[in-house]
């Protein structure tokens, strides 16, 4: 699976979309462009790649990670406020996992647990 994520191999088949559907695409790119536009955003574009950079920490997104650590860093970000996105997502992660936890628990209040 590692394979996967080869930067080489994976752009060859990147190579499909712009092919395939080029409209879409560049859709895409122009919405990706505006989120992170560096002016006119409500929002600083450091705080937007450190938000962008916890998102990709909770998908897992190896790509993402990459590409927004670059922004994040370029923006102005530093080594510790990466490390609190990063725990930002740990928290997420964690209290998603608590709350469904509580749905399971609310799910067996309804089972019969007799064995």
């Amino acid at each position: 699976m590692s394979d996967l994520y080869d930067g080489t191999e994976n752009r060859k088949f990147g190579r499909i979309y712009k092919k395939e559907t080029p409209d879409i695409l560049e859709a895409f790119v122009a919405f990706d462009n505006a989120v992170f536009a560096e002016e006119g955003r409500a929002i600083p574009l450091k705080f937007r790649e450190l938000m962008a950079l916890s998102v990709a920490f909770t998908t897992q997104c190896s790509f993402c990670i990459d590409a927004h650590t670059k922004g994040a860093v370029k923006a102005g970000a530093t080594d510790t406020e990466i490390a609190e996105a990063a725990w930002i997502a740990a928290a997420l992660r964690a209290g998603g996992a608590f709350t469904h936890g509580r749905m399971a628990l609310q799910v067996s209040s309804t089972l019969d647990h007799e064995h």
